[in-house]
């Protein structure tokens, strides 16, 4: 049995090693660009993260759960303030302008979510069944991600909403149940690609509700209808639903080639460049198409191109090696303290992290449509950086304190 106090290195090292990781990326990225300031700037957020970590690593951890109603509040009042205040910078207005620095109120707003989710689900008196508290239950992450998404920010709005489930079939949700109510709005949402895998998706969940209970029910093909009905609905109106970039990132994930010098560029090059890495890189700022520019600002949500290409297949597998350590160490913590709030939170956060990884990694792969979602710890972003270092500054502190919180 470990004792307590006892500081998780894994958790601490993987963390560590993905900042660096990220702050060598960046300095290639910026470097070629003549855009190093961005590179103090990450490590000024470092440093800022760094003694946030160490205040949260030794505050009490009963001030995190009696207070996460009012991290939520503070949240969903900058998300606010931004819709407000903020800057718009590339067609969104997502960043709140302090001195030197532009802070994203948003990517706060994810954790505090997920601290505020698990506070409500971790209650006493709160039963998931119940319709009302099911209905408060959404209600906490969807407000935020209602006011994500008029910035417009359908990257951050999806990722906010990726946790839901994880954190609710935790706390006692029935999982098929959900599936019956999720089915409906994911069909709908894939009336935005081809007619044919709007029929293939709706095929597989309705065979998938098949083989959950074993045996045909009417319910499985009737909410499996309503939501072919809505995706062919959002199908014919996808034009006047999304903006035509939005169009345009749809269209050339399904054909790249269809726009190589326009939607489908940063795609295409991606490729070039992560392919041209090979097994050992072309070593540190030697990447041809990092140096040279190929895929503009890079060090945002294009950095894995940077670490593929110059540090290879080797690099990347170290990158993503840090994430598997990380996410399993988060998930260690979710069953090894027997604690409902602790519980759901790294269930939250490990989901969220999950999310952003697979979109972001399969964004450059071109597996996935680029929808603008930065890779934890590594891209560009200070509020980012910040949010990411508070959730292990949190998972360090219940580790130390596991034994009062409980077994």
């Amino acid at each position: 049995m470990e004792q307590q106090g006892k500081l998780d290195i894994w958790l601490l090292a993987s963390t560590a090693g993905l900042i660096i990781l990220g702050l060598l990326a960046i300095y290639s990225a910026t470097n070629g660009a003549g855009e190093t300031v961005l590179f103090y700037r990450q490590l000024a957020w470092g440093c800022i993260g760094a003694f946030v970590m160490l205040f949260v690593y030794f505050n009490d951890y009963r001030f995190i759960r009696d207070n996460s109603y009012i991290f939520y509040i503070v949240g969903v009042v900058l998300l606010v303030a931004v819709l407000v205040f903020g800057k718009k910078i590339a067609g969104q207005t997502s960043w709140v302008r302090i001195g030197f620095f532009s802070f994203q109120p948003s990517e706060i707003a994810k954790m505090t979510t997920i601290l505020a989710l698990a506070r409500f689900l971790s209650e006493d008196e709160t039963d998931i069944r119940s319709m009302p508290h099911l209905f408060i239950a959404l209600g906490i992450p969807l407000f935020p991600a209602l006011l994500i998404m008029l910035q417009p920010d359908m990257g951050t709005t999806l990722t906010c909403l990726s946790f839901i489930a994880p954190m609710i079939i935790m706390a006692g949700f029935d999982f098929y149940l959900l599936l019956l109510l999720v089915i409906p709005v994911v069909l709908m949402l894939s009336g935005f690609f081809n007619i044919y895998f709007i029929f293939g998706l709706a095929l597989l969940m309705f065979f998938g509700l098949v083989f959950l209970k074993k045996k045909f029910y009417m319910h499985q093909f009737a909410v499996t209808s309503a939501g072919l009905l809505a995706a062919l609905f959002t199908h014919r109106f996808a034009a006047e639903i999304l903006k035509p970039h939005q169009m345009k990132r749809i269209q050339t994930f399904l054909d790249p080639m269809s726009d190589p010098q326009g939607a489908g560029y940063n795609a295409l090059q991606a490729k070039i460049a992560i392919s041209s890495g090979g097994f050992f890189g072309k070593g540190f700022l030697e990447g041809t198409q990092t140096q040279l520019r190929f895929i503009p600002a890079q060090w945002t949500d294009f950095i894995f191109c940077v670490i593929a290409e110059e540090l290879g297949f080797i690099g990347s597998v170290l990158l993503l090696g840090f994430f598997l350590v990380l996410i399993l160490r988060f998930i260690r913590i979710v069953f090894s303290i027997k604690n409902r709030f602790v519980e759901l939170t790294f269930a939250g956060y490990a989901s969220l992290l999950t999310v952003h990884v697979v979109i972001n990694v399969g964004m450059t792969l071109g597996l996935i449509p680029v929808i603008g979602v930065p890779l934890p710890f590594v891209s560009y972003g200070g509020s980012s950086l910040l949010g990411n270092m508070i959730m292990v500054a949190l998972g360090l502190n219940f580790v130390r304190n596991r034994r009062s919180i409980g077994y």
